[in-house]
């Protein structure tokens, strides 16, 4: 029995994830790199720099502090244009029925982000109002798989972690959760997310009959 629920938002809420790719691709050929679809299974719920990181390993590149940053700040400049139309429309398939559910039943609500643009998405998609607490990769100094980004969420919201339920589709935010102290919540598939007590197609599935 849990008493708030926590959700990270790229591939949870909505589907930024894929415009991350698009934009890290951009930036990985610069460098020679093709970057793949199973790469960017490793870039999800990681921060910017560690995802760059990641990246130059994958390219045998290495870069000065001051360029290091500089594309840095580029490819969050692309990953912006892309995601600058979105709507309320852009949501994932189950988002609208779980959230109407959560607002119902008066859970605790606290978004786990490692997007430092969260509040900007959640904006434009029309949910930022249904937040009780938001945490991105502004707020912590180290991310998933740290636990530092649900702990932060569970402070700010009151609740002892082992109260809290957190919604995740990337094994780092898994892991993360767990090492918090949390029960995690797969949007995905097991195989993808080992650890999680559940795993889901997407929000929309999950049943709150147990849940207080």
């Amino acid at each position: 029995m849990k008493s708030a629920i926590i959700l990270d938002l790229d591939g949870v809420i909505c589907d930024t994830a894929h415009f991350h790719f698009l934009a890290w691709h951009r930036l990985a050929a610069e460098y020679g790199y093709e970057l793949t679809q199973a790469d960017n299974e490793q870039l999800k719920g990681v921060s910017r720099a560690d995802s760059l990181t990641f990246i130059l390993g994958l390219a045998n590149k290495t870069l000065s502090t001051e360029q290091f940053n500089e594309d840095l700040r580029r490819k969050n400049e692309w990953y912006l244009d892309l995601v600058k139309d979105m709507g309320p429309l852009d949501v994932l398939p189950g988002v609208p029925s779980f959230f109407a559910e959560v607002a119902a039943r008066k859970i605790p609500l606290a978004l786990g982000s490692a997007s430092k643009n969260a509040n900007m998405v959640l904006t434009r998609v029309g949910l930022i109002q249904a937040f009780d607490a938001i945490v991105d990769a502004s707020q912590v100094s180290q991310g998933k798989p740290h636990p530092e980004t649900f702990i932060k969420a569970a402070e700010l919201l009151g609740i002892a972690p082992e109260n809290c339920l957190v919604f995740e589709d990337s094994a780092a935010g898994v892991q993360a959760a767990i090492s918090g102290g949390m029960k995690a919540v797969g949007i995905g598939s097991a195989e993808d997310l080992p650890g999680a007590a559940i795993h889901l197609a997407n929000l929309g599935e999950f049943d709150f009959t147990n849940f207080s």
